[in-house]
C-alpha cells in the first residue's frame, strides 16, 4: 500500500472540509446521533460512539456540537430514525467505489446514488461486487512535527500493522479493535496532533489513471460526497 496515495486522498478531503466545514459537521453529527441512539450515550461504554467521537475530534468538531448530537439521541421524544446502507459500484475506468450512507428514506438515497453514478460515468454494483477489494482498518495520521526515529522507537510496543511516512505526516494503520487503545497510548506519549483519526476502509491496491480519466473519477467522488445521505466515499484511485 502506498502511503503517498492514501495521504493524497486524505489531503484532498481535508481541503473539502476547510471549504464546507458546516456540512461536514452536520454529517458527523448524524453519525454520532445514530451511534448514541443504538447504544449507551456514554462513549466510554459504547465503542461505536467512541470511534465516531474520536473521528469528530480529529476534524476539530466543537465539543458542544458533539454533545448536542448525543443529547438529541438521548431524548425519548426524538423520533428520527436512520438506516445505515453501504452501496458498492464502479466509477470510470473500473475504479471500485463504496458509498457509506445514513438515510431516513432508502428509496430516495438509492435513486440519488444510482443517478449520480450514471451521470458521472459509473454504475451501481451488487453487494460484494467491490467490498472484497477493501479492508476495514483504523487509520491515524500524525502531524509532521514529530521526529520520525523517536516516533518509530516509541510505537514499537504498540499493536500496529503498518507505519508510513507520508506527505506532511506519519500514517499508522491498526486493526479496528485496537484503534482506541493505540490512540490512547499515543496520547499518553504526547503524540496528540492528529490530522486523521478514524476507522475506515482502505483498498488492498490503488489504481493509477491518466490525468483526464482521474479527473472524471474525482468529479464523481465529489458529486457523491455532496449528497445529503452520503457519509463517506471509499475508492481505490491513486490520487
Amino acid at each position: 500500500m502506498s502511503g503517498h496515495s492514501k495521504w493524497s486522498t486524505i489531503k484532498r478531503k481535508k481541503g473539502a472540509i476547510d471549504a464546507e466545514r458546516s456540512k461536514i459537521f452536520q454529517k458527523l453529527a448524524k453519525e454520532i446521533y445514530v451511534a448514541a441512539k443504538a447504544g449507551d450515550s456514554n462513549p466510554d461504554n459504547n465503542a461505536a460512539l467512541r470511534m465516531v467521537v474520536e473521528k469528530a475530534k480529529a476534524q476539530n468538531m466543537p465539543k458542544s456540537n458533539i454533545q448536542s448530537a448525543i443529547d438529541k439521541a438521548s431524548n425519548k421524544n426524538d423520533n428520527d430514525n436512520f438506516d445505515a446502507i453501504m452501496y458498492e459500484g464502479y466509477g470510470p475506468c473500473g475504479i471500485a467505489i463504496m458509498i457509506d450512507c445514513l438515510t431516513d428514506n432508502k428509496n430516495r438515497t438509492a435513486s440519488f446514488v444510482r443517478s449520480t453514478l450514471t451521470k458521472r460515468g459509473g454504475n451501481l454494483g451488487t453487494d460484494g461486487s467491490v467490498s472484497y477489494l477493501f479492508r476495514r482498518k483504523g487509520l491515524i495520521i500524525l502531524d509532521k512535527d514529530y521526529e520520525e526515529d523517536k516516533l518509530m522507537e516509541d510505537i514499537l510496543e504498540l499493536n500496529i500493522e503498518d507505519f508510513n511516512k507520508v506527505e506532511d505526516g506519519y500514517e499508522i494503520i491498526v486493526s479496528p479493535n485496537d484503534f482506541i487503545k493505540v490512540k490512547e497510548e499515543l496520547e499518553k506519549m504526547n503524540y496528540d496532533k492528529f490530522i486523521v483519526s478514524e476507522v475506515t476502509y482502505i483498498p488492498d491496491n490503488y489504481i493509477t489513471l491518466e490525468e483526464e480519466s482521474k479527473e472524471k473519477v474525482i468529479n464523481l467522488i465529489d458529486s457523491l460526497e455532496q449528497l445529503e445521505d452520503v457519509q463517506n466515499v471509499y475508492h481505490n484511485l491513486d490520487i
